[in-house]
Order: C-alpha cells, then sequence, then structure tokens
C-alpha cells in the first residue's frame, strides 16, 4: 500500500476526473442564459435581474473540488469532514452521499476524531479550523487535506503580526462562527465584537467608562482566557471575519481609532492601534452588486443560500433595505404562491409569509451566497415562474 501524504494543501491533478460530477451537481444552463442575456429574463409577468455577483467564490470552488479530487484520490480509503465543508445543505448532502463522513462532535456524525489512524483522510473545511484540533490530528497522522480559504489566512497572518508585536487582535465576527473561532485560536489575545452595540461597550471601556465586571460579563464567550481589559485594550490590532458586513466593518474600525486617540493623543495611536482591511474580495463584490440591484428599485428581492451562511446573511440585510428581500435556502422554501418560508433577517427564526407575491408585473432581483450552487438558484426561479 502506497504510504500516505501527511498533510496536502494542494489539489491531486484529478480535475478532469471530477469535472463532469462537478458539473451535473452543481452547473446551471439557465444562468448561463441568464449571463449571456444580460442577467435579465422575462418570464410572463416577471421580470428576473440578476445580481452582476453572485454564488459560489474561488475559495468554495476550490474546497468543493478538493473534496471531490479526495474521494477519487483515496477510493477505498475513509475520509472524514471535521463538520460543513461550506454552509450550504445540498453541498454537504452531495459529499456525504460520496461517503465522505462527518466526524463526530459539532460535526454531527458517529465517529470521533479519537478513531481516526493513520490511513484515514481528514478534510479541513473552508473556514479553517482551530489550531487544537489540526495539531491533533497532526498527531494522529492522519492524512489531512486543507481546504481553507486563502482569504481566511490572510486573517491569520494579520493575527500572527499582531501576535508578534504585542498587541490585541479584536475581531469583528461572531463569536461561535468556525471561521472566528479558527481564527481566535490563533491569537495570543483577542475580544470578538458582534456588531457597532459591542464595539461601543469596547470603545467606551477604553475611553474610561466602562465597568468591569459588566465588561467580563457581556464578552465572557467572546474573549481569550484570562482577559483584562485594562492591560489587552491598550494595543489594538483590528481585523475580521472574512463574510461580515463591509460598511459595518469599516465604522467599527473607525470607532476603535477615534476612541484610541481620544485615550493616547493622535501621535500616540499609530503605536496603538492597527487596522487591516480582511473582509473577502467576493464578499464585498456580492455586497456591491446586491446594493446595485436594489438601486434598480425591485418589488422583491430573493436572496438564496444556506441558513447558517454569515455572507448570505449580510447580503439580505443589505437587500432589506430597498424592498421586501427573501432569504431562503432552496427552491423548497417557495411554498406557494401564497406562501414563502424564509430565514427572519438578522435572526435565527424561520418563518413562514403568506400573500408574499405581488399581483402584477413585478421586477424581482436574485443573487446568491458565496457557498450556493448555480443550480439551486436555477431552481428557485423556475419554482419562481411556476408558482407565479
Amino acid at each position: 500500500m502506497e504510504k500516505p501524504e501527511r498533510t496536502v494543501s494542494q489539489k491531486f491533478g484529478l480535475k478532469d476526473t471530477v469535472q463532469p460530477q462537478l458539473e451535473k451537481s452543481y452547473h446551471s444552463p439557465l444562468i448561463d442564459r441568464l449571463r449571456q442575456n444580460g442577467f435579465e429574463l422575462k418570464a410572463g409577468r416577471l421580470t428576473i435581474y440578476l445580481a452582476k455577483e453572485f454564488g459560489f467564490c474561488y475559495g468554495v470552488e476550490r474546497a468543493i473540488e478538493y473534496a471531490y479530487e479526495t474521494r477519487a484520490k483515496f477510493s477505498n480509503r475513509r475520509i472524514f469532514l471535521t463538520g460543513e465543508i461550506i454552509h450550504n445543505p445540498r453541498v454537504n448532502a452531495e459529499l456525504q452521499h460520496m461517503n465522505i463522513q462527518f466526524l463526530s462532535g459539532s460535526g454531527g456524525g458517529t465517529v470521533s476524531a479519537d478513531a481516526l489512524g493513520k490511513e484515514d483522510i481528514v478534510i479541513m473545511p473552508a473556514f479553517g479550523v482551530p489550531v487544537e484540533a489540526l495539531r491533533d490530528f497532526q498527531k494522529k497522522g492522519c492524512v489531512i487535506v486543507d481546504t481553507t480559504c486563502g482569504s481566511v489566512m490572510s486573517v491569520w497572518r494579520r493575527v500572527d503580526s499582531y501576535n508578534r508585536d504585542g498587541f490585541t487582535s479584536v475581531i469583528h465576527g461572531k463569536y461561535d462562527h468556525e471561521e472566528t473561532r479558527a481564527t481566535c485560536s490563533r491569537a495570543f489575545k483577542y475580544l470578538v465584537v458582534k456588531d457597532r452595540s459591542q464595539a461601543e461597550q469596547v470603545c467606551q471601556y477604553i475611553e474610561g467608562f466602562g465597568n468591569r465586571g459588566l465588561f467580563l460579563e457581556v464578552f465572557k464567550k467572546a474573549c481569550s482566557a484570562g482577559f483584562d481589559p485594562d492591560h489587552d485594550l491598550e494595543k489594538i490590532g483590528f481585523a475580521n471575519q472574512t463574510t461580515m458586513l463591509s460598511r459595518e466593518s469599516i465604522e467599527i474600525s473607525e470607532m476603535f481609532r477615534g476612541s484610541i486617540i481620544k485615550k493616547h493623543g493622535p501621535d500616540a495611536f499609530k503605536n496603538r492601534f492597527r487596522h487591516f482591511d480582511t473582509i473577502c474580495s467576493a464578499t464585498q463584490d456580492r455586497q456591491d452588486a446586491v446594493l446595485e440591484l436594489g438601486r434598480k428599485k425591485m418589488n422583491l428581492i430573493f436572496v438564496i443560500g444556506g441558513y447558517k451562511s454569515s455572507n448570505t446573511g449580510h447580503l439580505a440585510e443589505i437587500a432589506s433595505g430597498f424592498c421586501p428581500a427573501f432569504h431562503v435556502e432552496d427552491a423548497s422554501s417557495l411554498v406557494s404562491s401564497e406562501m414563502i418560508r424564509h430565514k427572519k433577517i438578522g435572526a435565527q427564526e424561520i418563518l413562514e409569509t403568506t400573500s408574499w407575491l405581488p399581483a402584477g408585473e413585478i421586477k424581482v432581483g436574485m443573487t446568491a451566497g458565496a457557498s450556493t450552487p448555480n443550480r439551486v438558484i436555477e431552481e428557485v426561479i423556475e419554482k419562481l415562474i411556476q408558482i407565479a
């Protein structure tokens, strides 16, 4: 038997082998036609406008291709995912059909990491994994296939630079998101802020108006062990979860910059505050595209993607500022012309809304998160045309 590679961070050269499978599962002739037709489609009383940037980004395509090539390369080996490779139920279900299993724990599978051996393959998801988990897999000697997105690794490099220079990493993100957990694991000192409201609490503390006990209670799950706000907020390096809302990250960064200047003066802040924009370019492109779509005065906008997807949720937030916006997972969410199932904007609640489809001629915007296959977008469009 061939000696397995310990860590694999490149493809296996099997793209031609797996390409037919990828196209069958994810490609859409309808989406190709929409692109060729100026991103517009007229169907009965509907005029559908597709955002100029939507769906799979390079990092997601790369992660999925790695997974398919891994199965082709190691056809007789056990292959495991630490959790969802991306936040899209269709993609994760396809991988499970290929007998790529989830590990137990957060992955929800039946095989624990303790049961892995040298002949087993473990795929790291596009979000990355905490450094402690990676070291455990390395100690077991199993083959590690790393699909971590390059944009995420760019954030890690920033955090490493903050570590070297004695800065606390303040991360705009969701503390329980896989990507943010992986990033935090690489920081010596960190604090995660979810939004402007939480950032304001931190800024008040920096400026000397906060309550230590309240601060530690609010951020007890979102900071490094032994975090001391009286000491660890003296030097801040700002970073983002790559899928956050870009404009909010910019605002929060400026808030921290202003508070550092108030506390230490304009001459000292350069040695106490650093900021590198680590929002993924694909995330930014999709956010810009939905803004452009909204300005065309749609009657409603569909945002298609997994309900766990951070970047999809933020697209829905942007879209909702222009007109009624529905974050739907797939075509099954369009129950009928009278009812739609969708995720509440800015929350985890799943709603069922009636009388959602306007009468008469309507303009419908369509976009999708970076983990949504074109095939799923096609199915939503076809279902909409059918029920309208």
